[in-house]
Formats: structure tokens, C-alpha cells, sequence
């Protein structure tokens, strides 16, 4: 059952009432009602349908294997670090596009009293997403569309690899909150671009958050993450599988591809993690 710290938090997505529990689901005062799921997150999407680009079953059991590697602890430290810089440590943080919650898990160890929440609009992430931490909740959302969720009551809103709805991140923001975003490198993965057909990282995506984010945040600061990974054939398997590069693929492809590379393979890791303040009005 959600706590009641997230239901002060959350609100209905058809009208702006406040939710309350009833019996296994959360219904408003106009009587719209989402069900808990069993795994124990909210579905707040009743009646749509999943987003196109949510994860498949596939992709998050080949990013919670890959996650479980620790291949990419070096970010989850940097954005837990960055989180007790930015947020005191009864923070309430939302975590847009959560996935399998992996980053929030990181970010609540790291913040004691924190409440987190995580929002995307994959069943199979959001089961993982809701046993990723004991403070952790997780609710069926998709982030393009206005959150159901209070103006003004997050501390720390996280967006890693995911969609940015930069007014929503924005309305949900308290004035002195923090947005952190993380977005890969063009170095980043650079030595699967080729024997393996990884997708490469646009080269406009710098240009692309810049106009997602500049009419109602500025860049408070960019720091560079950028490490040497040893992927086995496995690591490198799953972490195509849990990409974009996914959907362009067949598994006999990539199988063939990957059984080509000589593993374990040096593979760079390469992140901008990036700090942003909301604008005030007449900045």
C-alpha cells in the first residue's frame, strides 16, 4: 500500500483531487479509482495504452542483469553523491522514465529520509522498479504528459537516458529543487559502434536537451564521467538488449556479432551528468 507520504504527493490523473486508499487501488473524491498492482505499484494509465517506447519484458531483464554487473556503479556514486549536495536528506525525488529504479535505489541510500518515486510506463520496470528500495514507490505514467503529481513538491527530479518534459520537470520542481540529467557522450560505447552495430549517440542531443530545458531551467553545471569497462560477451549481449539498438536487431544478429569480438572487450563508458535550477520568474 502506498505510504502517506506519496499520496500527498500524487494526485489523480483525470482531475486534481488527492488520492486515498481503497481496498487494493487509489480513488479520488470524483470517484476515478487505479488499481495497486500486486508487485506494488500504482497503475495510474488505466484505459491507455503502453507507451511506444516503454521497455519490454526482454530489455529489463537485460538491464537488471546488466546494472547487476556494476558497470555502471561509477554514475550511480556520482548521481548519489550529487543528490546530498543538492537535496537534504528527507528529500522527496522523482525519477522520470525510472526504469528498473536502479539510480533512485542509489540516490534514497544516499539521502536517509527520502521518499522516492518512480514514473514510467513499463509494467516489467515498474515491478522492479517498486521492490527497488524500502523507500522507493513506483507508478504507471508516461512522462510526455502532464504528471499527476503536485506543483512545487519535489526536491530532486532525476532523468537518466529517458524522455525530458522540461514543463513538467519544472511544475513538479520546488523553487530551490535541482533537476540532474544524464545523457551519454559521443564517446560513449564507442568500440560496439561498428562490430556490433550499436546506435550511435546524434550528434544534435546536446542541441535537443538545450531545447527541452532552456525556457524553464539554466545549467548550474556539467561534470564529465568517462571510464574503461571490461564487458564479457554476456555484458555486451545485454547491454545492446536493453538499448535502442534492441529494436533494429534480431537475436541471431547480434549473437553472431557479438560471437565475433574478442571478449572480454575494452568498452568506454561516457556520461555528461548535468545540474540544473529552475528559472524564476523575470530571469
Amino acid at each position: 500500500m502506498p505510504s502517506d507520504r506519496l499520496l500527498s504527493v500524487l494526485t489523480c490523473p483525470l482531475c486534481p483531487a488527492g488520492l486515498e486508499p481503497v481496498r487494493g487501488a487509489l480513488r479520488c473524491a470524483g470517484r476515478h479509482t487505479f488499481d495497486i498492482a500486486r508487485h506494488g505499484y500504482v497503475s495510474l494509465l488505466t484505459g491507455h495504452r503502453r507507451a511506444p517506447s516503454a521497455d519490454s519484458p526482454d530489455m529489463v531483464r537485460c538491464r537488471a542483469a546488466f546494472l547487476g554487473t556494476g558497470h555502471y556503479d561509477p554514475l550511480a556514486r556520482t548521481l548519489a553523491r550529487l543528490a546530498t549536495e543538492l537535496a537534504p536528506p528527507d528529500a522527496t525525488v522523482l525519477d522520470a522514465g525510472a526504469g528498473t529504479g536502479h539510480y533512485l535505489a542509489a540516490v534514497l541510500d544516499a539521502l536517509p529520509r527520502a521518499l522516492g518515486l518512480g514514473l514510467d510506463s513499463s509494467v516489467p520496470a515498474l515491478r522492479a522498479a517498486a521492490r527497488a528500495h524500502a523507500r522507493a514507490e513506483a507508478a504507471g505514467w508516461d512522462v510526455w504528459r502532464p504528471w499527476p503529481v503536485r506543483t512545487g513538491c519535489a526536491d530532486l527530479v532525476l532523468n537518466v537516458f529517458a524522455p525530458r518534459n522540461g514543463a513538467e520537470f519544472r511544475r513538479v520542481l520546488a523553487p530551490d529543487g535541482a533537476l540532474l540529467v544524464v545523457t551519454p557522450s559521443g564517446r560513449h560505447l564507442r568500440e560496439l559502434h561498428d562490430p556490433v552495430g550499436l546506435l550511435a549517440v546524434d550528434p544534435r542531443k546536446e542541441e535537443r536537451l538545450r531545447r527541452a530545458l532552456d525556457a524553464h531551467f539554466r545549467l548550474d553545471r556539467t561534470e564529465s564521467l568517462e571510464y574503461a569497462m571490461r564487458l564479457t560477451a554476456e555484458d555486451i549481449t545485454r547491454l545492446v538488449s536493453m538499448s535502442p539498438t534492441a529494436h533494429h536487431l534480431t537475436a541471431a544478429e547480434l549473437r553472431g556479432r557479438t560471437e565475433r569480438l574478442r571478449t572480454p572487450a575494452p568498452v568506454t563508458a561516457s556520461f555528461a551528468v548535468s545540474v540544473y535550477r529552475p528559472l524564476t520568474p523575470g530571469q
